[in-house]
């Protein structure tokens, strides 16, 4: 089982949360951004994509990281990050009113929720996962 591999943990909390919070950094921070504001999204983005790497892994019932069905650990993690930002998206823009897009920012058409974010959750943890992959199997500490 994933959850007793000394490996899966290695490779989320050494490997794919510094891959996540780096890309996560890079995504949020334009140059002009304040660093509160990035800090804060990051640190955010970064436990969204934990909490969606682990929902994964315990919904594939992943085995040790060598065994990892990586294209569906990838789309499930995806998926639960990805609806989770939206559910997020949404409910702060529109139920607690505590924050609006820029005008510049798309909108998907049927329910008002930034495109970016949404695309975030499908780019960032593919990419995350796939150099943390990378790197874990190219050293061999992993």
């Amino acid at each position: 089982m994933w959850c007793h591999d000394s490996q899966v943990w290695r490779f989320v909390f050494a490997r794919y949360l510094p891959a996540l919070a780096v890309l996560s950094a890079l995504w949020e921070a334009p140059p002009t951004s304040i660093a509160y504001a990035v800090f804060h999204c990051t640190v955010g983005d970064v436990l969204i994509g934990v909490g969606a790497l682990l929902a994964a892994l315990i919904a594939t019932r992943a085995s040790a990281l060598h065994n990892w069905h990586w294209i569906l650990v990838n789309t499930v993690a995806v998926i639960f990050g990805f609806v989770f930002t939206a559910f997020s998206e949404w409910f702060n823009t529109t139920v607690l009113a505590s924050w609006t897009y820029s005008e510049w920012m798309p909108l998907t058409p049927f329910v008002p929720i930034g495109v970016s974010p949404l695309l975030q959750w499908v780019v960032v943890p593919l990419a995350a996962l796939a150099f943390s992959r990378r790197v874990a199997y190219s050293s061999k500490s992993c």
